[in-house]
């Protein structure tokens, strides 16, 4: 059995952005930070951010268009790498092709989360 998913929660750090392939087909760029809090050997708390780029496609990348900055977020998907080449060097970025995303700011529970087509969007809390 093999299985591909990851599931984040945290923070958009800037509002959602539509862009569109060469064939003309959208998506929506989200990025997401996630934070990671430990103590070290002097018992000094130390944290670490993380940056997450999530992709997602299609109708359900509109609903995820109108997502802004600071919202708090769990976002579901595939982890996915890609190639591409600039200035003549290889390089290889990895995303997140979401697939459920749910908002966790409580004033945001209420509102109606738009699933993808035979997806489902997530389930307030």
């Amino acid at each position: 059995m093999y299985q591909n998913r990851i599931t984040l929660i945290g923070f958009l750090g800037r509002d959602a952005e539509v862009r569109n392939t060469r064939n003309n087909s959208s998506y929506t760029v989200l990025s997401l930070a996630t934070k990671t809090s430990w103590k070290d050997h002097d018992g000094e708390w130390q944290s670490r951010t993380e940056w997450h780029r999530c992709i997602a496609w299609g109708k359900f990348g509109e609903f995820a268009a109108t997502l802004t900055k600071g919202m708090h977020l769990q976002i579901e998907g595939e982890l996915r790498s890609r190639e591409y080449q600039r200035e003549g060097a290889n390089q290889r970025v990895w995303e997140i092709r979401a697939d459920s995303i749910l908002k966790l700011d409580r004033a945001e529970r209420q509102e109606e989360q738009v699933p993808a087509e035979g997806e489902t969007a997530g389930v307030p809390l």
